[in-house]
């Protein structure tokens, strides 16, 4: 070893990310799938099969706007970990504590789907739906930051990149503050809200709305 060798700085050990990556795609996946299976009509609704179909309708609203929730955390999470270059013990734990929000949002989904026009019942289950979601989006942007702090994000990652991908992670920490206040009020059209933001993260509107993938890899030097 060159006396340049040992004056360089180390360089940082952590974790690789394919086994954090695999596991929480798991997760995002069987929240999504745990969603369809609040949906069910009584076996008893023969007689009546189509308007039990169509008094549904609150499941429907729930679910369509719960898989956009997960698919835009889950567009988020990808994101996130395709700049990373290492990952930490602190970032397997907040990154778990996300986990533990996507996993949970079918119950608040369910909460909605059975409370829905039953005055107080329902304003505290759309508070609690929209808390949940609230959660997973703050802890999505709190794990990009935390890469961002421990220096865990690529070296070729750009400045303005970087920035692209704080700035499409933050909306939701406003809009949903706003929301669960006027849940108290209009608990259906709040829920047109959350599904609203959603999609402004998982649909590329012009001038660049959704999330997205913005990085490119550096080829390798010959």
């Amino acid at each position: 070893m060159t006396k340049e060798d040992r004056s360089a700085p180390p360089v940082p050990r952590g974790l690789r990310t394919g086994r954090l990556e695999a596991f929480s795609d798991g997760v995002f996946a069987i929240a999504i799938t745990l969603l369809v299976l609040d949906i069910a009509v009584p076996a008893s609704a023969g007689a009546h099969l189509l308007s039990s179909v169509a008094d549904l309708w609150p499941s429907y609203l729930s679910y369509v706007v719960s898989v956009s929730t997960i698919g835009a955390m889950w567009l988020g999470h990808v994101a996130v970990t395709e700049y990373l270059e290492r990952t930490d013990v602190g970032f397997v734990r907040l990154n778990l504590l996300l986990l533990l929000v996507i996993a949970f949002v079918p119950f608040p989904t369910r909460l909605f789907a059975e409370f829905i026009g039953k005055k107080n019942p329902e304003r505290v289950a759309v508070t609690i739906y929209g808390l949940s979601l609230l959660l997973a989006s703050t802890l999505l942007l709190v794990l990009w930051r935390y890469a961002l702090r421990n220096r865990l994000v690529r070296p070729d990652a750009a400045d303005e990149e970087v920035q692209f991908l704080t700035k499409r992670l933050t909306p939701g920490l406003t809009g949903y503050p706003v929301l669960i206040i006027a849940g108290l009020f209009i608990p259906i059209l709040v829920v047109i809200g959350y599904l609203c933001i959603a999609l402004y993260y998982i649909i590329p509107f012009p001038g660049g709305g959704s999330i997205s993938f913005r990085r490119q890899r550096r080829m390798p030097q010959p």
